[in-house]
């Protein structure tokens, strides 16, 4: 008994250095990676979204939708510079995530919702939609739902279409009512931290990651307890959403452009790229060669001409 007592108190010690430092590392993080855009009352819920001045030439702007574990400055970073000018931008931190609050925005259905709220807001009247990976579930959702607002989509990496399999255990762990708690509050940010940057390259394999990636993109943001809670409730609850949801692509009919890499082992193309250009008449699959998941970077080339295209 004695023994059991001593190894309880024990755990209980490291639980709680744990979740000291744990609070302590997230004050350093979010003094490190600060919000670089304004706010929006959106649906009662704080909304961190960055606009970046332009005009096309029929007042359209660009909607950037990150995926996930991410924020505004991934998308931000390899896409401002190229289109500055081109178009209002407008890029997103997905309710849960960066700096938006989840307000109720569970499903990629209700965070299509809050972008046509935002809009409405920023009285933006017609979008070309871009969305990475995770992101392009709530884009599609968007297309669907609200098809009058939408000039054009592209979709990068997407994850969209019913797969085999599920998801990486650890989102399920995180994703559970009291356990999520425990394991986000305590064991997730140090180990999450130590692994950042070998996790982020592998998300760019087979192509080299930017030297400068881990920091332009704010990437240690989602371990923020409550944020990567959010952010495995979407990885865990994504399968369900699309599985249901995928029968209603068939209904968009804007102009629509998917851009993948035949290497890409995390979301397979094969499955949901080919599956957006088989169910959105007109849309048109670009395969990149040898390149992975990121073809927002790897192919940004490719992208920017296709949004630019879209605007014209």
């Amino acid at each position: 008994m004695k023994f059991f007592m001593s190894v309880l108190l024990f755990l209980l010690l490291v639980a709680m250095t744990s979740f000291a430092y744990t609070r302590w590392q997230v004050s350093q993080i979010e003094l490190k990676f600060p919000p670089v855009g304004q706010f929006a009352n959106i649906a009662g819920a704080k909304f961190h979204y960055l606009d970046v001045p332009g005009r096309a030439p029929d007042g359209a702007a660009v909607l950037f939708v990150h995926g996930a574990s991410g924020n505004l400055n991934d998308q931000r970073g390899t896409f401002e510079q190229a289109l500055t000018g081109t178009a209002r931008l407008i890029f997103v931190d997905r309710p849960g995530l960066g700096y938006s609050e989840r307000g109720g925005a569970e499903t990629p259905a209700q965070q299509a919702e809050r972008y046509k709220f935002l809009l409405d807001e920023l009285q933006i009247d017609k979008v070309v939609l871009v969305g990475h990976s995770l992101g392009s579930a709530s884009v599609v959702a968007f297309a669907v739902l609200y098809p009058e607002r939408v000039k054009g989509l592209l979709f990068l990496a997407p994850a969209t279409h019913p797969w085999p399999g599920g998801v990486n255990w650890y989102y399920n762990v995180a994703s559970l009512p009291v356990i999520g708690h425990l394991f986000t509050e305590t064991i997730l940010l140090p180990v999450g931290m130590a692994s950042l940057k070998q996790g982020a390259k592998g998300v760019f394999e087979p192509d080299p990651m930017p030297s400068n990636y881990v920091e332009s993109s704010a990437a240690a943001l989602v371990f923020r307890p409550d944020i990567f809670r959010n952010n495995a409730r979407d990885v865990a609850g994504l399968l369900e959403f699309v599985t249901a949801f995928s029968p209603r692509y068939k209904e968009i009919k804007a102009p629509t452009v998917v851009i993948t890499g035949n290497k890409d082992d995390i979301v397979l193309p094969s499955i949901h790229s080919v599956g957006l250009e088989r169910d959105i008449e007109g849309a048109e699959l670009i395969v990149l060669d040898g390149v992975g998941h990121k073809p927002d970077y790897v192919g940004r080339e490719q992208a920017v001409s296709a949004i630019k295209a879209m605007l014209d």
